[in-house]
């Protein structure tokens, strides 16, 4: 039972008892001779029910926060970081289901996206698109290659980690720049181990994901592709960061 489902039905429940409440019950209450109190049940429904509505709609069809808890996204996202995800970004969709109604966008090729994870929807995953429906991707010798070019890399040095990062001091950090000239940071690890992934083609209606943390990601290298329903939409800022201690510096920052 996912968080989702959850405030799904506690809206449910509090709104029906606050409208049979308002119906039925408390017009008998009214015609009762003398005073007859309120039930606690139905003063808990009329005092939360807007509460979890409000929550509900702004959760499921503006913004969601979500916590980074792995180090897959490095340098972009860190261990510690509290994201906001616009839900709008690739279409309204209905709670729980995630039924598309009304279309807005497809992702494009570098966005950080949230999405259920497909091998266990009841995980959320965060990774940068890599392939859209139709491109062929493959991995060799630490490089992507799109439709059967090379995504340049260009090297900037050495990563110095800090708190739960520091561990990936001293892996490459590394600009990656797609044929549109849209770019981003990633780390690679020479000292690492990777492996070889062959062409595979991206189906209709679904997206190749990868982390920026090349060598510590699982991702759609290991298992598949990421079909559309599952995506829960765009990363596209940090409003916290908490790794042992709040960090101020990365308060504000954009997700490119």
């Amino acid at each position: 039972m996912t968080f989702e489902l959850i405030l799904v039905i506690v809206t449910a429940i509090t709104g029906a008892i606050f409208y049979v409440d308002k119906m039925v019950w408390k017009p008998k209450r009214d015609r009762a001779i003398g005073e007859e109190k309120e039930p606690i049940l139905v003063e808990y429904s009329r005092s939360l029910f807007p509460v979890f509505i409000i929550v509900l709609i702004l959760r499921s069809f503006v913004i969601e926060p979500f916590k980074i808890p792995s180090g897959s996204m490095y340098p972009t996202l860190q261990i510690g970081d509290f994201i906001v995800v616009n839900k709008f970004a690739y279409g309204i969709k209905l709670p729980v289901t995630q039924t598309t109604i009304i279309p807005v966008g497809l992702p494009k090729r570098g966005d950080v996206v949230v999405f259920k994870y497909p091998n266990d929807p009841s995980v959320d995953y965060i990774k940068r698109v890599i392939g859209l429906p139709g491109d062929k991707v493959a991995y060799i010798g630490k490089t992507v290659f799109l439709n059967g070019k090379p995504l340049k890399q260009v090297l900037d040095g050495k990563y110095i980690g800090s708190g739960s990062g520091e561990n990936m001091t001293g892996t490459m950090e590394v600009t990656e720049i797609f044929p549109s000239g849209k770019s981003h940071e990633i780390l690679l690890d020479e000292d690492k181990f990777s492996q070889n992934m062959a062409t595979r083609t991206v189906p209709a209606g679904h997206y190749f994901m990868m982390g920026d943390n090349r060598d510590y990601s699982n991702d759609s290298r290991f298992w598949g592709f990421v079909p559309e329903q599952n995506l829960k939409g765009k990363a596209f800022g940090i409003w916290m960061h908490w790794d042992d201690g709040i960090s101020a510096s990365r308060i504000g920052h954009g997700i490119d």
